[in-house]
């Protein structure tokens, strides 16, 4: 058994915050040695709960729109990691959105996962918890993302594709215009 194997094997057993899990324990990650992209998000949603699979829902679909992929070269685990802020579905809040993601986990896996996996030359940024953790910025997502000429080539910051943000999509027409092509043409040349 691999390194990579025997921390994957940890994480799917950790029941750290367990006690603050509406759905109990279900970790969702995608890891590999030869993944060339990983993707970082906040934590799985209900559906992805539910099934196990990683961005399973209607945000995935947008995200893997935005990478210009079809569902089939975003799974290649081969290529793709995807290692969230939290493994873990944390709850909905009297809104019905999804909680933040639990805060035990991201320090105690992300860099771990990461040493791990040494072929990564794009990390996207998936969400303001992903951008807060890898870029430890102030700044809002928006001016976080509007700025991505400024962050390290090798991360890459993005709104969550969830349906609330499409009123952000909106009102931010430069991010499909000008974020969006620049994103799939090196998604593209990684795969």
């Amino acid at each position: 058994m691999t390194r990579l194997e025997r921390l994957s094997q940890e994480a799917r057993a950790c029941r750290i915050c367990q006690a603050h899990l509406p759905l109990g324990p279900r970790p969702v990650f995608r890891v590999s040695t030869t993944a060339r992209i990983l993707i970082v998000g906040q934590a799985p949603g209900r559906l992805v709960h539910e099934t196990g699979i990683p961005w399973n829902d209607r945000s995935g679909e947008r995200l893997r729109d935005w990478l210009g992929l079809a569902s089939e070269d975003f799974y290649d685990r081969r290529r793709i990691a995807i290692v969230p802020m939290g493994f873990c579905f944390p709850g909905t809040d009297a809104n019905g959105a999804d909680r933040p993601p639990r805060p035990e986990c991201a320090p105690r896996w992300q860099a771990r996962f990461l040493a791990l996996m040494p072929r990564i030359e794009l990390t996207l940024l998936v969400g303001r918890y992903a951008q807060l953790f890898y870029l430890g910025r102030g700044a809002s997502m928006t001016e976080t993302v509007a700025a991505w000429r400024d962050h390290p080539q090798a991360l890459l910051p993005l709104p969550h594709p969830s349906w609330r943000n499409t009123g952000w999509l909106r009102r931010n027409p430069w991010f499909e215009r000008e974020l969006v092509p620049v994103l799939r043409r090196r998604v593209a040349a990684l795969m």
